[in-house]
């Protein structure tokens, strides 16, 4: 059994504190200084329009005017009047030219980095749209080949206009063979005319052709007599 007796007062525990167990996260330390964190867009873009003014012809203007004017004032102003000796080389001048210098650079790059991040943006939104409008192409491509497959087996006016014109040529054909038939025979004409049902269907089955629609070629109508009736018939003289 275990030893639950309280350890005597003027002697040491042998027993380490207790952190917790592997799986239970320490807790973070406290800090002595409040973390800074500003606006990263507000500091964004006030940095962006410093570094698009720095590249300006403006700024090397005012640049010059002020670098100019510090020179003339030390230079040629009384001796108590300048705040930066030229014996010393206008040292003040040469440290607030290094500490811009200084800050330009950085104030640069994170204009850079943002513009790149925009970039990168716009070309991702780019690609995805691109993507789209191949998929909607290649959609659009497969529509209009099932619909040029559709319409090979879409009967066309013309095409029905000649199957009409062909079927009267067959059924007035038909007409002609029963009436000789009938003549022929007197009267009795029901084996003729099962003979040019078959002929008939058969004619009908030989001209059919639905996948290429080919226009059944015309004959010019004719009467019993074999001579063209209508306009090609020539008109008598008296």
């Amino acid at each position: 059994m275990a030893d639950n007796t309280p350890p005597k007062p003027g002697t040491r525990s042998s027993k380490l504190p207790s952190f917790g167990g592997l799986d239970t996260p320490l807790s973070g330390r406290k800090r002595i200084f409040p973390k800074f964190s500003p606006n990263p867009d507000a500091f964004g873009n006030a940095t962006e329009g410093f570094a698009r003014f720095m590249g300006t012809p403006q700024f090397l203007v005012y640049m010059t005017i002020f670098c100019v004017a510090w020179l003339a004032w030390n230079s040629f102003a009384p001796k108590e009047w300048q705040f930066d000796s030229q014996a010393l080389g206008f040292t003040l001048l040469t440290l607030m030219l290094s500490l811009q210098a200084s800050y330009a650079a950085p104030l640069l790059l994170l204009a850079q980095n943002r513009q790149d991040d925009r970039d990168r943006v716009s070309l991702q939104q780019d690609r995805q749209q691109a993507a789209r409008n191949l998929a909607d192409t290649e959609y659009l491509t497969r529509e209009l080949a099932s619909l040029r497959i559709t319409l090979r087996e879409v009967a066309t006016r013309d095409y029905v206009r000649a199957e009409l014109r062909s079927m009267l040529e067959d059924l007035l054909e038909a007409q002609e063979e029963l009436l000789a038939s009938d003549t022929a025979e007197g009267g009795d004409g029901e084996a003729p005319r099962e003979k040019v049902r078959e002929k008939l269907k058969e004619k009908r089955d030989k001209q059919r052709n639905p996948r290429t629609q080919q226009i059944p070629k015309i004959r010019p109508q004719t009467q019993s007599t074999g001579q063209p009736s209508g306009k090609n018939q020539p008109e008598s003289r008296n």
